[in-house]
């Protein structure tokens, strides 16, 4: 019998199904990337508990972490505030051969420095002036660049925040800054307009993902990144493993010379 789905939910076989066959097709990306010398940038933006980092996990899942890269920049050092605003995401970027997914991008100062105060309106104005500039750059210097927003509604935020407050697995990732967004909601709201009516430009659009559902925001996030870069499937490299060469008289040494980890899990079979 089909799996039913619950509240017009994708049901978990055929979001399990279809994110195997999708993350087949990011391999093939990802040896695409490498074999044509392609550079990639993904920018993940949303509210707080939207599920940009479930998305992310999603997608690197399979791939080679020296070929995709996570950025999740931490907040600037003193040093940083006094360079140029986009100076810090610029040493990010990627090379010849390589994805960077960005988990919250220079994006920040449209939204949380914006809302909270952390910059004055005449940078944010910069900021708003710049960004689609500094994004028409990437593009013309051949960078392909995706800006995904993973839109969340009120109820279904805060709902997550209470599933990571009952958490203690996930409790981490419940911070001030996360409790404050409540309050702020509308503020937000505002300041993400305003962020679509200055930088969602023909050489860079935003893209946005209905993530209150979490399977079907990642389906569909991954399937219109696919989609959206004209890769091809490369021949992969042939791999011979050769012959096991006879022994040569190596002896091991004695056991009990080394420091093994105690047999844990031999409790967990009595």
């Amino acid at each position: 019998m089909a799996e039913k789905t619950k509240r017009g939910r994708l049901g978990r076989k055929p979001y399990e199904e279809e994110l195997a066959r999708l993350q087949l097709e990011l391999v093939r990306l990802q040896e695409w990337v490498r074999a044509e010398g392609a550079r990639l940038v993904v920018v993940f933006e949303g509210r707080d508990a939207a599920g940009k980092g479930g998305a992310i996990k999603r997608v690197t899942e399979y791939l080679n972490p020296r070929i995709a890269r996570i950025a999740a920049l931490p907040a600037p050092t003193e040093r940083q505030r006094g360079q140029w605003y986009f100076q810090r995401y610029v040493e990010h970027l990627p090379a010849a051969g390589e994805m960077v997914l960005f988990d919250r991008s220079w994006y920040n100062r449209a939204g949380v420095e914006h809302v909270m105060g952390f910059c004055t309106e005449e940078e944010y104005r910069l900021f708003l002036h710049q960004a689609p500039l500094f994004e028409q750059m990437l593009t013309e210097a051949g960078i392909l660049l995706r800006k995904y927003w993973f839109s969340v509604s009120d109820t279904e935020q805060e709902r997550r925040f209470r599933d990571r407050l009952a958490d203690p697995m996930r409790r981490w990732k419940l911070s001030p800054m996360d409790i404050e967004s409540i309050t702020r909601w509308e503020d937000y709201s505002q300041a993400k307009d305003e962020m679509f009516a200055h930088t969602d430009i023909p050489e860079s659009p935003w893209y946005v993902v209905e993530s209150d559902d979490k399977r079907r925001s990642r389906i569909n996030m991954i399937a219109h990144l696919l989609s959206s870069v004209p890769y091809r499937a490369v021949e992969p490299r042939e791999v011979v493993l050769p012959p096991r060469p006879e022994p040569r008289g190596y002896r091991r040494p004695p056991r009990h010379l080394q420091t093994y980890v105690p047999d844990h899990a031999a409790g967990l079979a009595r």
